[in-house]
């Protein structure tokens, strides 16, 4: 009977063993390739909106930037203006001062009858005026100061408070990227693909196309093979509406370096009305893409790959914009 004891308490012994190995075993099993690919797909999205995010930032910066240096140029002059004003107030106040003439009673001690104080009183009655005017001008000219100096400090004081998420979004970015990477490397053995610039007749045929847009879509094609590389618009890589503003920039037209930016600057169109050339954005406005035709769209993916040519369906779509 001992030993039978005995007997059931290894055989327990064993089996708490093994239910106790077999979660761990389990817990460190290699993920596989679908898995990994699913999951560098949310990380790609996700990292592509915090990026998406962060060039919003810089672009308001950049507004902000240019709005405090016209605000600052006008207060110099006002300053000037300001300055004149109050010279001329305190001149013509230490002149009524110190115009007897201008004093009624002794006006009216003076000889010249009647003719002659009229006179005075309407040389009093037009420096009176003149002295209104210029002080109303000077306190005018001073509150246009104020109001520019004190819309200039808030402008700052915003333009700091983003330069502090700036960087606080950066940090973010940097830790979204490494595991990102890391993802890749159990992936495809490695963190990225390596670039790969082709010429354009390499790449595929540009197609033959007009204008700016002509211009903006030869400008894509230059650009396959380049790098993804967040917060970037070229001309070594790109992130994806950096891509698109670049492009458009080279053929003269000006989009800011965001893609809900790009939605609000473009005229929305139909599918039907794309022409290359043309922004198709994707739902959630997290992804823009510059159409080439044939519903191609060549873009810069995410990050670890490089600029490349797909079909335009490669996700959902929000919507279509054409550059102004």
């Amino acid at each position: 009977m001992s030993s039978l004891r005995t007997l059931l308490r290894t055989m327990a012994l064993a089996g708490m063993s093994a239910a106790l190995i077999a979660p761990s075993a389990a817990a460190h099993a290699e993920p596989s390739p679908a898995d990994l690919t699913r999951r560098i797909e949310t990380s790609s999205a996700e990292l592509e909106r915090v990026v998406e995010s962060y060039n919003k930032l810089a672009e308001e910066i950049k507004s902000n930037k240019t709005s405090a240096a016209r605000l600052q140029a006008r207060i110099g002059p006002l300053e000037q203006q300001a300055e004149q004003s109050r010279a001329d107030v305190a001149e013509l106040a230490n002149t009524a001062y110190k115009s007897g003439e201008l004093r009624t009673a002794d006006a009216l001690l003076r000889p010249g009858g009647s003719a002659a104080l009229l006179d005075r009183l309407g040389a009093l009655d037009q420096l009176t005026r003149q002295r209104q005017e210029r002080i109303s001008g000077f306190t005018a000219s001073q509150k246009r100061l104020l109001d520019e100096k004190h819309r200039l400090d808030a402008t700052l004081t915003r333009q700091a408070a983003q330069a502090r998420q700036l960087g606080t979004a950066k940090k973010q970015i940097e830790r979204d990227l490494t595991r990102l990477y890391e993802l890749r490397r159990q992936a495809y053995g490695a963190p990225t693909e390596r670039p790969s610039p082709k010429p354009a007749a390499e790449a595929g045929d540009v197609p033959a196309i007009a204008g700016a847009a002509g211009t903006a879509v030869r400008y894509a094609y230059g650009a396959l093979g380049k790098p993804y590389v967040w917060a970037a618009d070229g001309p070594n890589g790109y992130d994806c509406s950096g891509l698109t503003s670049a492009a458009w920039r080279a053929a003269g037209k000006s989009l800011p370096h965001n893609t809900r930016m790009q939605w609000g600057a473009v005229a929305h169109i139909g599918r039907s009305d794309l022409r290359p050339g043309d922004l198709v954005f994707y739902s959630g406005l997290g992804h823009v893409a510059l159409y080439v035709g044939g519903n191609q769209v060549i873009d810069a993916p995410s990050a670890g790959r490089n600029v490349l040519k797909r079909g335009m369906n490669m996700m959902p779509i929000q919507g279509y914009g054409r550059v102004r």
